[in-house]
């Protein structure tokens, strides 16, 4: 009778693993990126615009909108993200009214300085109190 050598398995798993692990990683690593770059991009896109309607408002100015958009945009995210906030006035549809335009950066998983540029803006048209 012959007899089959046997080969040893011991240790498969670990290979297995580390395998695995090199596909997921980065994977899982680029779905966390993405998600962190759209909630940053809603978050500053919904400030924009609450900043532009801010200033548009009667008696308001640019800079209270701007200062609205700082708020909401602190009380959301983390100041180390936001590059520029400028609000100015603009045509909006034909009509009087302001923009409001947020930069920033997003870095890789929000760590670091350079990553993802990210530009929103905001629009509303003025408010024109009745004569």
């Amino acid at each position: 009778m012959r007899r089959r050598a046997r080969t040893s398995e011991r240790g498969a798993a670990v290979v297995d693993f580390v395998l695995v692990l090199l596909v997921l990683l980065p994977l899982v690593l680029g779905i966390l990126q993405l998600a962190l770059v759209l909630h940053v991009r809603n978050t500053l896109a919904s400030a924009a615009a609450e900043g532009a309607r801010h200033a548009a408002v009667a008696g308001s100015s640019a800079q209270a909108g701007r200062a609205k958009v700082e708020e909401l945009v602190s009380g959301a995210l983390s100041a180390d993200f936001v590059r520029t906030v400028t609000v100015h006035p603009a045509v909006v549809g034909g009509a009087p009214g302001y923009e409001a335009v947020v930069t920033a950066d997003v870095g890789l998983l929000g760590f670091g300085d350079a990553g993802v540029p990210v530009r929103v803006s905001g629009h509303a048209v003025a408010e024109v109190p009745p004569p």
